[in-house]
């Protein structure tokens, strides 16, 4: 039998479809900031699919990659009550038909980007796309936690059964210099022969601050308004989220 390559989407399930920390906050933003709320970079759908179910409120999601998107079509069209939809689009430049009270931006979206210029141009986009006096949410990570070695307890994959095939990811230890963070997962699959294979994923975060964050959205229009913690888990980071207000 010949080995089934396992998608983005599958690995955007595997890795981050369990991911709950956050969800807490992006439901009590939701319901303080009432209306239509957009979610940059929305593989497939995680907080798009939670929120139009928790907050009843238009969800739409933006990502480049057409696979995550068509996922989210797959997961969330038809189903009654839904107010979650998806739109190929990149975070820098994207058009969209509605403007949004709340913009979310989880899992360090904006550190995955190459620089200030491409953070300035996101800005500006979510700027466009916001009401006046509407709100923006960027997830950060500003700093590595350091455990002795002693005191770290031993990381636990993540792992997902799609019909016959299983898919596993492992976080291993993160490579950090001063100006950028790498998360590195081992990424294994199992066939339905029992064959295995794996491959090394690694993802680069840009080192960010929530002050220099702040002073690059002031530049476009958005006011730093405060700050908020998304506690770490036993396969995720902790962040700092820096919420932004658009003027009036």
């Amino acid at each position: 039998m010949s080995a089934e390559p396992a998608s983005e989407a599958i690995w955007n399930q595997v890795e981050c479809g369990g991911y709950t920390a956050d969800l807490p906050l992006w439901e009590q933003l939701a319901a303080e900031n009432e209306g239509p709320i957009v979610e940059l970079g929305c593989g497939v759908g995680r907080v798009v699919e939670h929120l139009s179910r928790a907050s009843g409120s238009l969800v739409i999601g933006v990502d480049r990659d057409r696979e995550l998107v068509e996922e989210v079509w797959r997961r969330l069209h038809g189903r009654p009550g839904n107010s979650g939809d998806a739109e190929i689009g990149d975070v820098r430049g994207f058009e969209l038909y509605a403007r949004f009270q709340l913009a979310l931006a989880p899992m360090q979206l904006v550190q995955l980007l190459p620089g200030r210029v491409d953070r300035i141009c996101c800005l500006a986009c979510v700027s466009d796309h916001l009401l006046a006096g509407g709100r923006a949410a960027f997830a950060i990570v500003e700093e590595m936690p350091t455990l002795a070695a002693e005191e770290a307890a031993p990381a636990l994959p993540d792992v997902r059964q799609v019909g016959d095939w299983v898919y596993s990811s492992l976080p291993l230890a993160p490579e950090v210099d001063e100006e950028r963070i790498v998360l590195r997962r081992l990424r294994q699959t199992v066939d339905p022969e029992g064959k295995m294979s794996e491959e090394l994923n690694e993802v680069e975060l840009l080192r960010l601050s929530a002050e220099r964050l702040e002073q690059e959205a002031t530049e476009v229009g958005l006011q730093p308004l405060a700050r908020r913690q998304i506690p770490a888990t036993e396969t995720h980071i902790g962040s700092t989220v820096v919420l932004l207000e658009k003027e009036a």
